[in-house]
């Protein structure tokens, strides 16, 4: 099971990194905390001090076409938040 799909890079997530050290992560939806701090752990070669999780269900999107009305659904996700210890850092950008 890959524990790490994809680092959530937005203006909000950038900000905390900057200030408070925490970084974000979608990471797999059966994934447990002890799981995803060992996987960043390993793949970034920092030491983590916390993990926070969040489930965020689908949300329902309905948009009219020439055909009729199209229904579907988005697909639901887990969100992990990062904290790291003090002066260790996550650079996304690195290898770029």
């Amino acid at each position: 099971m890959n524990i790490l799909i994809r680092p959530i890079v937005t203006e909000k997530m950038t900000k905390q990194g900057e200030t408070l050290n925490r970084y974000g992560f979608i990471v797999d939806k059966r994934a447990e905390k002890l799981q995803i701090k060992n996987a960043v752990e390993k793949m970034y070669e920092v030491k983590v001090i916390a993990v926070n999780t969040m489930r965020y269900a689908g949300k329902s999107k309905t948009r009219y076409t020439k055909t009729g009305v199209q229904r579907g659904k988005t697909n639901a996700f887990k969100k992990a938040i990062i904290t790291l210890a003090q002066g260790e850092v996550i650079d996304f950008y690195s290898n770029i």
